[in-house]
């Protein structure tokens, strides 16, 4: 009796193969990677491109006549020399970048001390106050600076002759109306990146007063937050003209104006090595700031991969 040979399963030729289904899913995962990254870096070149072409623009002007097209170093040694011509001297430069600085940390302080507790308070105990809030904060955005300046003359008049002084720095109080958008968008996205209502419970709960929830325990979480509302801070302060000049104070600004009228290259050189000083002071504050984070410690007998 003759026995049949055992006939091996053929799989149906329909079935689609899931082995070759996944390769070609991360092939398109891949490749949309891959555009994704060429995208990004063609952005991010593009726009290194448009701020960088009127910062070179500014450095050429200041090494090259605007007639012959002959380059020459003269405007930097005026600046080493201080003076621009034989009569006229860089001491307006040198106080208006001294009260800007001063102002920078005066606003700086100002804005932090004011807008953050608040912003913090509002979150925790009126929450229905939060859209007043952020109206109130952003109202000197849709206000002309010319329009601010006639409200606050007569305040600064008050100051000027009865509380203080006519010195630069207290401009610093108008300069904190003029941040509070910016500083405001920072801090509030700041904010909602962390579940403020769990930490301040959790440190009240171990005694904690609200100055230590303040100082110690919302402050370290939104750092990077505070350090961009300062940047800001500190950007808008170092180019502000309009405020200074009507009210007849004398700032960065003001002083690169008036040096302007007699030797253009001498401002522009000044108004390049102010970009690229900020520039600087900011990349440093903010190594400074990353440097000074808590590293947060592994759990034992885990291992970082």
């Amino acid at each position: 009796m003759a026995t049949q040979a055992p006939v091996a399963a053929v799989p149906p030729a329909s079935a689609p193969s899931a082995a070759a289904a996944v390769p070609t899913g991360t092939r398109h995962a891949a490749r949309r990677r891959a555009r994704q990254r060429w995208l990004r870096r063609v952005v991010l070149g593009v726009s290194l491109t448009l701020l960088a072409l009127p910062i070179v623009a500014l450095l050429e002007f200041s090494v090259r006549y605007p007639l012959t097209g002959a380059v020459d170093l003269d405007a930097w040694r005026k600046i080493v020399s201080g003076r621009t011509s034989e009569y006229q001297t860089l001491a307006p430069l040198w106080t208006g970048l001294t009260n800007s600085l001063v102002m920078c940390a005066i606003t700086v302080t100002l804005m932090l001390v004011l807008l953050l507790p608040t912003m913090v308070w509002v979150q925790l105990r009126r929450p229905r106050l939060g859209r007043a809030l952020e109206l109130v904060c952003l109202l000197p955005l849709t206000i002309p600076a010319v329009v601010l300046v006639v409200g606050l003359a007569p305040v600064y008049r008050v100051i000027s002759t009865r509380v203080l002084d006519s010195s630069t720095i207290w401009l610093s109080f108008a300069y904190v109306i003029l941040v509070l958008p910016f500083a405001y968008r920072a801090l509030a996205a700041g904010l909602r990146s962390i579940d403020l209502v769990t930490l301040s419970e959790a440190a009240r709960s171990f005694g904690a007063s609200w100055w230590v929830v303040l100082v110690r325990v919302v402050a370290p979480n939104i750092r990077s937050a505070i350090v961009s509302a300062c940047f800001l801070s500190v950007a808008v302060v170092l180019g502000e003209f309009t405020l200074a000049r009507i009210l007849a104070r004398d700032n960065l600004q003001t002083a690169l104006f008036q040096i302007n009228l007699s030797d253009s290259q001498v401002a522009a050189a000044m108004a390049f090595l102010a970009l690229v000083g900020t520039t600087v002071l900011l990349v440093v504050v903010d190594l400074l700031m990353s440097r000074s984070r808590p590293t947060r410690p592994h759990a034992p007998g885990v291992t970082a991969s």
